[in-house]
């Protein structure tokens, strides 16, 4: 069985990326016919998989930017067109679940079996149970939200635990449960953000096999240099999610073949950082 793991080698390998695609359709930011339609959601959002497919390790799409639109249904048609465009590129659904019991069942069961996503994001807050769901799933994959780009995970994120290992920041015992006993079948990645590189190498440091999906390269200014030397490990895969600098590259009729040169740049700054 080619597992998720499996999907982000062979797609690094293939389009020599670290590149992910978040695809946060806005309609109001839509170029030229698009601008303001929401039943466009997938036609933008296709041209833009189009053009990029051969240079990410993975796309992204938001559910809330679809949801807010009543483009579900779009979301669907949009993960079957990578599919069929992209077969060997993994789809990531970031949707932030988390809840326990049935309620996490039925977000599993969207994820991999509405969507037919191959990883899907989750808090972790509520615990292991809130995970294991979506663990049941063989071969998927899902990423824990572990220090994230937003200036409010200090909040909690940055907080210190009373532990006998100590005092490890919070962050850090979220890396070590995904590292070890949350993470028996290999199918666990962290989320952490591009704006904090010293904190992605700590988190590497603690984590050194699991994937690491790093938002926050682009448009919020994380430094795409950095973050390489941060987290990447010839046998541990980054996943670096741009999204508006790729989307919205250009507002006129050329915005695919503009997302298109700013992914290969981004792309290649990655690759050159290795």
């Amino acid at each position: 069985m080619t597992t998720f793991l499996d999907q982000l080698h062979t797609a690094a390998q293939r389009n020599a990326s670290s590149l992910c695609v978040g695809l946060d359709p806005e309609p109001n930011k839509f170029p030229g016919a698009f601008k303001g339609d929401a039943s466009r959601i997938y036609d933008f959002c296709a041209a833009i998989v189009e053009a990029t497919a051969d240079l990410v390790i993975a796309f992204k799409p938001q559910i809330a930017y679809f949801a807010a639109h009543r483009a579900e249904d779009q979301l669907e048609r949009l993960i079957a067109h990578i599919r069929a465009v992209a077969p060997h590129v993994p789809v990531i659904l970031d949707a932030k679940r988390g809840d326990i019991g049935s309620t996490a069942e039925q977000y599993a069961v969207e994820a991999f079996e509405r969507f037919q996503a191959d990883a899907v994001t989750l808090s972790p807050f509520m615990g292991f149970d809130s995970v294991q769901p979506y663990l049941k799933y063989p071969g998927k994959g899902a990423f824990l939200l572990c220090r994230t780009s937003n200036p409010g995970g200090d909040d909690l994120q940055n907080q210190r635990l009373a532990s006998v290992d100590g005092q490890p920041r919070v962050y850090e015992h979220i890396a070590r449960l995904a590292q070890g006993p949350w993470n028996d079948n290999g199918q666990l990645g962290l989320v952490v953000g591009a704006t904090y590189p010293a904190e992605i190498e700590r988190v590497r440091e603690l984590a050194p096999t699991v994937p690491l999906l790093i938002p926050g390269v682009g448009a919020q200014g994380g430094d795409a240099a950095a973050t390489v030397k941060a987290g990447w490990r010839p046998d541990a895969p980054i996943v670096v999610s741009s999204s508006r600098a790729v989307l919205y590259a250009s507002s006129g009729s050329d915005f695919a073949d503009a997302a298109r040169r700013v992914a290969d740049a981004t792309r290649l700054t990655l690759e050159s950082a290795k």
